[in-house]
């Protein structure tokens, strides 16, 4: 499946870059309302089940999500390759080796604050992306939230080429826990944000669909796009 997947981009390579998506593309509004609805009781229900706002998460939350971000470096090495992009590639992967080594698996984070190798973030959604796949509509996922039709696919992909599926399986198994650890402390180191969109907005479906195609967009393609003020719910303020 890897192979087939490399040999797609080989052919789409050449393509160039999807063109610029602007507006909003949103024909399954219905159903993404109710998929919306259903993503906004299960956040409730892990998050704010006596109402109140969510708490931070403390020193093992914020070690648990070092490690998972950390394991998720090899997936990206591999879309930066299949981007065309040694560059970050190469960073990412010392970056991995050494918060895996000195950092002790990756609680800490000397790459970042010692080697200045700051992570490179990517995904197999923006490979399509360089691969001239257009975004497509607006789709919001059970659980994983807002996306696009070619974001879906690439998170698809991006399960299959994981560098972590050639482990044995009691590893793998650990490995994969402690990414979804991760992506579960990415929502409470956020949660004051998070927490303003999905229940101090008028239309919590309209924001976030705004906030993340915005974000995304200005991601892919480097520079501000016809929508204003881009912006992430879960960007950390104190990078910005």
């Amino acid at each position: 499946m890897a192979a087939i997947i490399v040999a797609m981009g080989l052919g789409l390579a050449g393509c160039g870059p999807a063109p610029r998506a602007s507006g909003i593309n949103d024909p399954f509004e219905a159903s993404n309302r109710k998929v919306h609805q259903f993503n906004k009781d299960v956040d409730q229900a892990l998050f704010r089940a006596d109402d109140r706002p969510s708490k931070p998460p403390g020193p093992i939350g914020n070690a648990i999500g070092n490690i998972g971000d950390n394991l998720g470096l090899p997936s990206m090495v591999v879309n930066a390759l299949l981007q065309g992009r040694p560059e970050p590639a190469v960073k990412n992967t010392f970056r991995f080796f050494i918060n895996s080594t000195l950092g002790l698996g990756g609680i800490f984070d000397p790459a970042g604050q010692s080697f200045s190798l700051p992570e490179t973030e990517t995904d197999f959604g923006e490979t399509l992306h360089v691969w001239g796949v257009g975004e497509g509509a607006y789709i919001e996922l059970p659980i994983l939230g807002p996306s696009t039709e070619r974001d879906t696919l690439g998170t698809v992909v991006d399960l299959i080429i994981d560098p972590l599926n050639a482990l044995d399986p009691d590893p793998r198994l650990v490995a994969k826990t402690f990414r979804l650890g991760a992506k579960v402390i990415q929502r409470k180191r956020y949660s004051s944000t998070v927490d303003s969109i999905l229940y101090g907005s008028a239309d919590s479906y309209a924001q976030s669909r705004l906030l993340y195609l915005q974000n995304r967009r200005f991601e892919l393609n480097g520079e501000e796009t016809d929508d204003a003020n881009v912006y992430d719910p879960y960007e950390d303020p104190a990078l910005q």
